[in-house]
C-alpha cells in the first residue's frame, strides 16, 4: 500500500470516529470499539488457524509412506 493511500485510510477512519462520536452516545460508541476488537481478534485467530491447518497438512503429506 503507497503512503498516499494509507495516509486517506487514515484520515478516513478519523472522519468515521468523529462522525461516530457525534452521532452515537457514549456507551454505543464503548459498544461499537468493543464489537469491533471482538471481530478483529476473531480474523486474527481464524488466519492463525488456517495457518496452523496448512503446517499440519504439509507435514502429513510429507509423512505418507511411498508407494
Amino acid at each position: 500500500m503507497t503512503p498516499a493511500r494509507r495516509t486517506a485510510k487514515r484520515t478516513v477512519l478519523h472522519a468515521l470516529a468523529g462522525l461516530e462520536g457525534l452521532l452515537l452516545g457514549r456507551g454505543q460508541r464503548t459498544a461499537c470499539r468493543n464489537a469491533r476488537s471482538a471481530v478483529l481478534e476473531d480474523r486474527r485467530r481464524a488466519r492463525l488457524r488456517a495457518d496452523a491447518q496448512r503446517v499440519l497438512d504439509s507435514a502429513r503429506e510429507g509423512a505418507r509412506p511411498a508407494t
